[in-house]
């Protein structure tokens, strides 16, 4: 059974800008339980509100979803994004298919490196930037330093659902990591697989060399 705050998720997709009284005859409800449900939805980043001008008299309030509330029907997108890399896969050779995602992570790299010297950083200060990096395109990350190198892990993947039918798509954020920490980054674990999260390793040794002798 569809929830209240479904159906009003539903309603606002649908009619694009919608105010309390238009959700309440919709729905079937009372304005108070809209509003009540709204303001829970406005904490939520789900929706937002803006005041319309509409006809003569004071403007009205009216309420439409943010980007994280359009992200709450993603099968649209994921059957759109199948669809696409099913295609682009037909049509191009196994090998161009991961040099594009790949070229993905690396231009991503290289808007950020643009933007800050990282060069310059030290490893944990590119591995804080790293993780915010990550963190700001979905993910959630955490990074540990162990006795003969950092372990990076992901522990969860925005590109899960598409991962599951293409696999290439992690070259996006393992090029990213290797890119930022200029020494190539090695996977040994991946939700893919079932394991609990996924891991880059990145060893002192190749770190200190590329420290040593700064390209």
């Amino acid at each position: 059974m569809t929830s209240t705050k479904d159906k009003i998720i539903q309603v606002i997709l649908k009619q694009q800008k919608v105010t309390i009284n238009d959700l309440a005859e919709i729905v079937g409800i009372n304005p108070i339980s809209v509003r009540h449900h709204i303001l829970k939805l406005e904490g939520e980043g789900v929706v937002d509100s803006a005041e319309e001008r509409h006809g003569v008299g004071r403007p009205r309030r009216v309420y439409f979803l943010t980007e994280a509330g359009q992200e709450q029907f993603p099968t649209r997108y994921l059957r759109l994004t199948n669809r696409l890399l099913e295609r682009v896969k037909e049509n191009f050779p196994s090998h161009i298919v991961g040099q594009l995602f790949s070229q993905m992570g690396e231009d991503l790299a290289e808007d950020i490196v643009a933007n800050q010297d990282v060069e310059k950083l030290p490893i944990e200060a590119r591995l804080d930037l790293l993780q915010d990096v990550l963190n700001s395109e979905g993910f959630s990350v955490e990074w540990e330093k162990t006795s003969d190198a950092y372990h990076i892990h992901e522990l969860n993947c925005p590109y899960y659902h598409i991962g599951q039918n293409h696999p290439e798509v992690c070259a996006v954020d393992q090029t990213l990591i290797s890119k930022m920490l200029s020494v190539s980054a090695t996977k040994i674990q991946c939700l893919l697989n079932g394991d609990n999260y996924c891991t880059y390793v990145v060893p002192l040794v190749a770190l200190n060399e590329i420290q040593t002798n700064p390209i």
